[in-house]
């Protein structure tokens, strides 16, 4: 099985993080995505994400219709602070048969040597780097040091060609702050959702 492992706060889901499972999923010919949201992400500990059951559901809204992705709450179960290494030890050690992926915009795949036992992340799992149109090629050579030729060369392979869509978590937040129209930007039943429960209407506590 080629599972492809999608983590991040997700507060809220949107259709660039759809996309961009999407993208992975076709071009790496991934058999399922899972959505992982975190507990609290170790780069955001000065930050109070908004509850994890808000965040969960609203990703079961925005995935209901893909039979191929599913949401895992493995991280959020757990509680606390997690690593990257650590989840993906777990589903290794879960399924030591199973081909891991794990999923990441470009700018992530930059960061990664600079992430807690990168090198274990890159034998665990491929990271697939979505690139977006006019971002330039992507500087594979950041990888040396913690990852084998041979492995940085099946990461280039599974570089994902993605289209442009600038959205993010945080401007829509503010959208709805600001009283601002986030439809188009989130699925119709997580726009209705973060209405129904009155989300985001305040500015997130740090």
């Amino acid at each position: 099985m080629r599972l492809g492992l999608f983590g991040g706060t997700f507060d809220p889901i949107h259709y660039g993080h759809l996309l961009l499972a999407e993208c992975c999923r076709e071009q790496c010919r991934l058999d399922e995505v899972w959505f992982l949201p975190t507990a609290t992400p170790p780069h955001k500990q000065d930050q109070q994400p908004t509850a994890a059951e808000h965040r969960v559901e609203m990703l079961e809204l925005a995935t209901a219709g893909n039979p191929t992705f599913s949401v895992c709450r493995h991280e959020i179960e757990r509680g606390g602070v997690h690593y990257s290494v650590d989840t993906l030890a777990h589903f290794h050690s879960e399924d030591p048969g199973r081909e891991l992926f794990f999923l990441m915009g470009a700018d992530m795949l930059l960061d990664l040597p600079r992430w807690r036992d990168a090198s274990r992340v890159c034998e665990l799992a491929v990271p697939v780097a979505a690139c977006r149109p006019g971002a330039g090629p992507i500087d594979f050579e950041c990888l040396r040091g913690i990852a084998s030729a041979e492995r940085i060369e099946l990461i280039r392979r599974h570089q994902v060609e993605m289209p442009q869509i600038d959205l993010s978590a945080g401007d829509l937040r503010r959208r709805v702050r600001q009283g601002q129209s986030i439809r188009y930007r989130v699925p119709p039943a997580v726009e209705k959702y973060i209405e129904t429960h009155g989300l985001y209407r305040q500015p997130s506590p740090t």
